[in-house]
């Protein structure tokens, strides 16, 4: 493909191919892991990403009344924790003229997503309230169907129909005949009763009976992940603050203990004193012993961030309320960096705003307090940006710095939350002989878990075609008898 059609592609998805791994195995999974379809996949997406100009898309390309309208837009999660990309359909009207910009803002919309969370899957919402015959357009459908079968590889969960009219059955008959027998399974129609079977009601406007306040308005592009307003370190009551120092001490007991048997860590403990004058009032809460590397890494410009994609709780009953972020600085400057949170009411992150020297690692603990359970619809941004040699890491500095730095050369990465239920301890918590457990990452196991439905659901297919000719083989018999029987009737009538 790449030899007879090279002209086609854009060079940037030919680099990505050969250097993503997890691209190409979301590819293979969509397309059940046959090597031609895989192939004929990405031949096809890729010929679309080049003539929509998939990779240059932007804000400033677009018209802006696209963005004011409010038809397409990114807010909230399902009840599994996925992203909802909403289509308020009653904000859609069939013009020829501006086809091709409607087309080109949901491809926006999915690759801003996809950048920005590393292709995590999406829930589809079509909100069809106060909509009717002049709100059906069935090219644009097609195209947004087509972009999630065919161009967006293992990137939908479900599609969410809230209150279809139905004068709209017979189009959605033939939408039906566009999906394919695995995207008709994530069809899920609903109506006021029953649509928070799939996504919580603090989620869903008020007219879809939930209590989710958000009102859409452009400027600036919504991404409500990062609304909340910022508190580092999360609030402190007197309870919580008591309950903080028996744990200082404990761990700083425990650390004690382990420094007298083995001296381990020695070269990150120096990279950890070289923290702030900030974060010196902070230097007895010591990592907990035996704290587990997490098994992947996001390999940014600036620093290197590990877990990749998710921090590891425990919930209520498993009791787990630590992790650990490690982040290595890989330039040869002073690299800056913030952490923020989407629910600073519930955690407290140490150190949350310092800076990390050239080639060194350093370790942040982020802590449940106050009786809080993590949640996965909880979010960890982590800003960073490199620093003048000549610049000090006071808390003066850094305030300054943040102020003055261009938004340009600020590397952010993103962090979900996931919620252990099992008891037993997790391979990337802090918790005491977390060495000793081997684990799989959490990437591993979404892709057997999605191998598996896969498996299953070809199994389901071949059951139901088996049944259906077993239906028509008796239906076909019993004619077949009732033919025979009716020729034996006249052949008597007729003897008689």
């Amino acid at each position: 493909y790449f030899l007879d059609k090279s002209d086609k592609y854009d060079s940037r998805d030919v680099e990505r191919l050969q250097q993503d791994d997890k691209w190409v195995e979301n590819y293979l999974i969509w397309r059940h892991d046959v090597v031609d379809d895989t192939l004929k996949m990405i031949d096809e997406s890729f010929q679309w990403r080049k003539e929509y100009t998939v990779n240059d898309l932007s804000e400033s390309v677009l018209p802006k009344w696209l963005f004011e309208i409010g038809a397409l837009f990114l807010h909230g999660y399902d009840k599994e924790g996925y992203k909802l990309f909403w289509f308020k359909v009653k904000h859609h009207t069939r013009d020829p003229k501006q086809q091709l910009d409607k087309k080109k803002l949901v491809a926006f919309w999915l690759e801003h997503y996809a950048k920005r969370d590393h292709g995590k899957p999406l829930t589809v919402v079509f909100d069809m309230a106060e909509t009717g015959i002049s709100h059906i357009d069935l090219d644009f459908v097609r195209f947004i169907v087509n972009c999630f079968t065919d161009y967006y590889p293992n990137f939908l969960t479900k599609i969410v129909i809230f209150e279809m009219p139905w004068i709209m059955n017979a189009a959605f008959k033939i939408v039906k005949g566009w999906l394919g027998p695995d995207a008709i399974s994530m069809l899920k129609f609903t109506n006021k009763s029953d649509v928070q079977e799939y996504i919580s009601g603090e989620y869903l406007p008020p007219h879809m009976g939930g209590t989710d306040s958000f009102k859409y308005s452009y400027p600036p592009l919504v991404d409500d992940d990062f609304q909340t307003p910022l508190c580092e370190n999360g609030p402190i009551t007197s309870e919580d603050e008591h309950e903080s120092k028996e744990e200082i001490d404990a761990e700083t007991k425990e650390a004690g203990e382990l420094n007298e048997a083995q001296n381990l860590n020695q070269k990150k403990m120096n990279s950890i004193e070289q923290i702030s004058k900030s974060e010196e009032t902070d230097k007895t809460e010591v990592k907990p012993k035996n704290a587990k590397k997490a098994l992947t890494t996001f390999k940014g410009p600036l620093l290197h961030i590990s877990p990749a994609e998710e921090l590891y709780f425990g919930s209520k009953e498993t009791g787990e309320k630590k992790c650990l972020i490690v982040l290595t600085n890989v330039t040869k400057n002073v690299v800056a960096f913030k952490v923020r949170t989407t629910a600073p009411e519930k955690y407290r992150v140490k150190p949350s705003n310092s800076s990390c020297e050239p080639g060194t690692s350093l370790d942040i603990i982020v802590s449940l307090h106050g009786g809080f359970a993590a949640s996965l619809q909880d979010r960890f941004l982590i800003m960073a940006a490199e620093m003048d040699q000549s610049s000090g890491a006071g808390v003066p500095e850094l305030t300054q710095f943040w102020k003055e730095v261009p938004r340009t050369k600020v590397m952010e990465h993103r962090l979900r939350c996931h919620v252990i239920e099992s008891s037993k301890p997790s391979s990337l918590t802090l918790k005491d002989n977390a060495f000793n457990i081997p684990a799989k990452t959490n990437e591993d196991l979404h892709i057997q878990l999605t191998h598996l439905l896969q498996i299953n659901k070809r199994l389901e297919e071949q059951m139901n075609r088996c049944l259906w000719f077993q239906q028509l083989s008796v239906v076909l018999s019993l004619l077949s008898v009732t033919v025979a029987a009716f020729c034996f009737y006249l052949a008597c009538a007729q003897r008689s």
